[in-house]
């Protein structure tokens, strides 16, 4: 695996076109209040954010994740994280699929010495000089996965909530000139048909409900950054810096390659990549090849892991 034109450009830049495995029609994410969210583009076209940057992140997270083992993907295993177990030692999240990572209030409202452990290695409390590398450098020991998808520690007594790391990888996805496909059915009631029977009313799921949706047609495309400049801020030597880079491709070749079906009518498969920066002599490596590359990446910082990698907190 070449990824050698990564190690002097500031920006990794890919895009994916995207369009439905079957039909046109998609659905795209909603938001409470305001449903759909369509815009116009400065050009005028009716544009529609299918997927938003906060959703990629956790679907970036997700495919490391092997649910049925609760451990790391294969070839990612070894890898730090925190883990949060009940007072019986069963399972309850741990910092990968925590929506804030490391900051989530089952790890650090957890009734363990980590807390204490982690404003030590900082090396602040509430006031003082923020060391943004020692926070890189405390993140890779505990929970790697931060250093890409970022992370805002907001507790005021660990550096007065001024410990953030922003965003690495930043992925969305969007549409352009977007039409909408008004649609529609009715949620039939075989029992009791007409509304309002004995009392009983459509809001209480009786009767014959019809409803409307819409769903969209347009040109859909997947947007990946990747700062790599960031991650060469955090001074961590050659060796992280290339796990991190290959860690990131595997995020997003990961995501492209397995079936991403976001919502019931929202089944999107890829029918291009293009690498926008580098402008050239960089492809993306294939699944495989950055599978196989990773153990050894891996193997080589296991030097500034936490020893065991996997650091328990119990939440109570």
């Amino acid at each position: 695996m070449d990824i050698s034109k990564l190690y002097d450009t500031p920006r990794l830049l890919i895009t994916a076109q995207l369009k439905p495995v079957l039909g046109t029609r998609f659905q795209p994410t909603g938001f409470p209040d305001l449903g759909a969210a369509t815009y116009k583009a400065a050009d005028g076209k009716n544009m529609l954010l299918v997927e938003s940057a906060q959703s990629m992140a956790n679907r970036l997270e997700t495919v490391c994740w092997d649910a049925n083992a609760n451990d790391w993907v294969g070839p990612l295993k070894g890898l730090p994280l925190v883990a949060v177990k009940d007072k019986q030692g069963n399972p309850v999240t741990n910092s990968v699929l925590e929506a804030h990572r490391l900051n989530s209030p089952y790890i650090l409202e957890g009734k363990d010495a980590f807390v204490d452990n982690l404003k030590k290695e900082l090396g602040v409390e509430k006031e003082g000089l923020v060391d943004l590398r020692k926070l890189a450098s405390v993140l890779l020991k505990y929970d790697i996965n931060a250093l890409l998808h970022g992370v805002f520690i907001a507790k005021p007594d660990i550096g007065g909530g001024r410990m953030r790391v922003p965003r690495v990888i930043t992925a969305f996805i969007e549409a352009s000139d977007v039409t909408i496909a008004a649609s529609g059915g009715v949620k039939n009631d075989h029992v009791k048909p007409g509304k309002g029977e004995e009392g009983k009313s459509s809001k209480e799921g009786f009767g014959n409900v019809p409803f409307h949706r819409d769903e969209f047609c347009g040109n859909i495309i997947a947007f990946f950054n990747v700062d790599l400049a960031q991650i060469r801020g955090y001074d961590l030597g050659g060796a992280v810096e290339k796990l991190l880079y290959a860690l990131a491709l595997y995020k997003i070749r990961s995501l492209l390659d397995n079936p991403f079906r976001p919502r019931t009518a929202c089944d999107l498969e890829v029918e291009k990549i293009t690498i926008l920066k580098p402008k050239t002599g960089f492809e993306l490596p294939a699944l495989n090849d950055i599978e196989t590359a990773l153990p050894s990446l891996i193997e080589a910082c296991a030097g500034k892991f936490a020893k065991p990698t996997t650091t328990t907190v119990t939440f109570a």
